[in-house]
């Protein structure tokens, strides 16, 4: 197979570069399209094989997957200037966000496979929590795509209503984790532990608590009573985060991310 990615960025190059050392993609089958020699640069830097080029479409009708990986507002320029060199058969994927399937099918050829892709940044180390919603599509078309990303992280299905939610989990959710990590460094910092110290001890902890829950497929508060004793010191601390109002501020955080 041969993917095209209209887009270099942040985004678009951790998709290259990933699937790059996957198993469904050669190198030489990657192209990538952006408009900044920077972008195109660095992905040349990390595998002189790749396809990248500056402003050259040529590789669309020849790729079998198109992902289209720039600002939701480039999104029909891209897709309409480039209709000449689109084909039915194609698998479209957007990567951009709030770009409807709907909108999307109106840019392309008729009954085109179409894809809506929520990546969030983890997909750089290929770590992406990746949701995908369909339209023109076969559930083996669906299957592939999930397959594909699934080298990139974790992929899934979802219905296209979920987006939104699925967005405030996955993609605002990892900024939020970030906002747990630095709030608990402060925390060791102020009891006396260096930063970088304080950082490696979070990060750890919360790996830890990931591989937990994922190894015995358990509810978060089973694993929380593991470590809760009568009258300790867990539960003080818990209760003490509880009274501040910590699941009622990610709730209320989450819930303003789901816009719709």
């Amino acid at each position: 197979m041969k993917i095209a990615i209209i887009g270099g960025g942040n985004m678009g190059a951790a998709i290259a570069c990933g699937l790059s050392t996957g198993s469904f993609f050669g190198s030489k089958d990657i192209s990538v399209i952006d408009t900044n020699r920077l972008s195109i640069d660095k992905i040349k830097q990390f595998d002189s094989d790749i396809n990248a080029v500056i402003n050259d479409y040529e590789s669309i009708s020849e790729a079998d997957i198109i992902v289209i990986a720039v600002k939701p507002w480039l999104v029909k320029e891209v897709l309409t200037a480039n209709q000449g060199k689109l084909k039915s058969k194609q698998i479209i994927i957007s990567i951009a966000a709030g770009v409807p399937l709907i909108e999307l099918e109106e840019w392309a050829p008729l009954n085109t496979p179409i894809f809506r892709l929520v990546p969030n940044t983890a997909i750089a180390v290929k770590q992406s929590m990746t949701f995908a919603a369909s339209l023109n599509a076969s559930k083996e078309q669906e299957s592939l795509v999930i397959k594909i990303f699934s080298e990139l992280g974790k992929a899934e299905m979802i219905k296209e209503d979920l987006i939104p939610a699925a967005t405030a989990l996955s993609s605002c959710g990892i900024a939020y984790a970030f906002r747990y990590i630095r709030a608990a460094m402060e925390g060791g910092v102020e009891m006396g532990i260096y930063p970088g110290q304080a950082r490696d001890f979070v990060v750890q902890t919360l790996r830890g608590a990931i591989d937990l829950i994922e190894a015995n497929d358990s509810h978060p508060e089973v694993e929380i009573d593991k470590v809760t004793t009568a009258g300790g010191i867990t539960i003080k601390g818990l209760n003490e985060m509880e009274h501040a109002g910590f699941s009622s501020a990610v709730i209320k955080g989450l819930k303003a991310s789901n816009v719709k």
